[in-house]
């Protein structure tokens, strides 16, 4: 009876440690995807497009540039992406879209948008075109952009708290 006590002290104690490890490191990763936003909102210029094409397929398989797929992590080659082809200017080009901003996209219209080297960060003007009505989500979808609003969330109300402790603090 007493060695179970102690076993089941240690799987508690291990679970525990588990769990603050997990909670510290996803505060970390939480910190550095809203910088890395912030900087591709810094980064983003307004540009106009046609949009030819818009597909969710893997990152191996959308066109994009070797550079591209060579500096993405090897389990993110195959998850599936939403690529969007369009011409802007003379030129064609596929673009990775953000998941919140795709379903909003029209295809065979033209649209103003904020691009951030290859991705589009959001739409800011529709041409002539109507705004297609979004797809059904799934479950994954419907937990993803419940988590990406989520983030939103906290981050501002970080942002808001740290803007209150630097007007108490002068």
């Amino acid at each position: 009876m007493n060695t179970w006590i102690i076993v089941w002290a240690v799987v508690l104690i291990v679970l525990v440690g588990v769990l603050v490890f997990l909670y510290f490191k996803g505060n970390k990763l939480q910190k550095e995807q809203q910088e890395s936003r912030e900087k591709l909102m810094t980064q983003s210029q307004q540009v106009t497009m046609l949009v030819i094409d818009k597909k969710r397929m893997p990152l191996k398989e959308s066109g994009l540039p070797q550079v591209v797929i060579d500096s993405t992590p090897k389990r993110m080659r195959r998850a599936k992406v939403p690529v969007v082809k369009a011409k802007i200017g003379p030129r064609v080009t596929n673009l990775i879209a953000d998941e919140e901003v795709y379903d909003l996209i029209p295809v065979r219209a033209e649209i103003r948008a904020m691009v951030s080297g290859i991705y589009i960060t959001s739409i800011n003007n529709f041409h002539k075109a109507p705004v297609p009505e979004p797809e059904k989500k799934g479950l994954v979808s419907k937990l993803r952009s419940k988590t990406t609003q989520a983030s939103k969330e906290v981050a501002e109300s970080r942002n808001a708290s740290e803007k209150k402790k630097n007007k108490k603090g002068k």
